[in-house]
């Protein structure tokens, strides 16, 4: 693989370990509501799971979430913005994965090319005397 394909996988990796982690605490730092943060918190666990990301489970306190309109908002809003998020993280993964096969395939079709235009040229030359050499 190359190797910028493996640091941007290292780095959706990191991004994606550490996307929504300190989101609680900065969004009561900013103001919310706990229950709002905490719902956000768990819907936004829930939503990068949805989306395909194999480092969160699904989270979702089901009383809070029938009997806190604040819980119930974030968990939503959560849910709905990772889930997004997360989405777009794997299409540019599955998108550079691609090219790197792309680019991959072209270099093979480049030397095929290569080597068809070498048998062409020597067709009728006549290497018999360069037998000797291999010894």
């Amino acid at each position: 693989m190359n190797k910028n394909v493996i640091s941007f996988i290292s780095i959706v990796c990191v991004v994606i370990l550490t996307g929504c982690q300190s989101t609680r605490d900065t969004m009561i730092e900013q103001g919310y509501p706990l229950a709002y943060a905490d719902g956000f918190q768990d819907g936004c666990d829930s939503g990068n799971k949805a989306g395909g990301s194999l480092f969160d489970e699904f989270k979702k306190d089901v009383n809070r979430f029938n009997q806190e309109q604040d819980y119930a908002q974030g968990w939503t809003d959560g849910f709905r913005q990772c889930e997004t998020e997360q989405e777009s993280i794997q299409r540019q993964v599955r998108m550079s994965i691609e090219q790197q096969k792309l680019q991959q395939q072209t270099k093979s079709n480049e030397l095929a090319e290569q080597h068809a235009l070498e048998r062409e040229v020597m067709k009728g030359v006549d290497t018999s005397s360069l037998k000797s050499l291999e010894k």
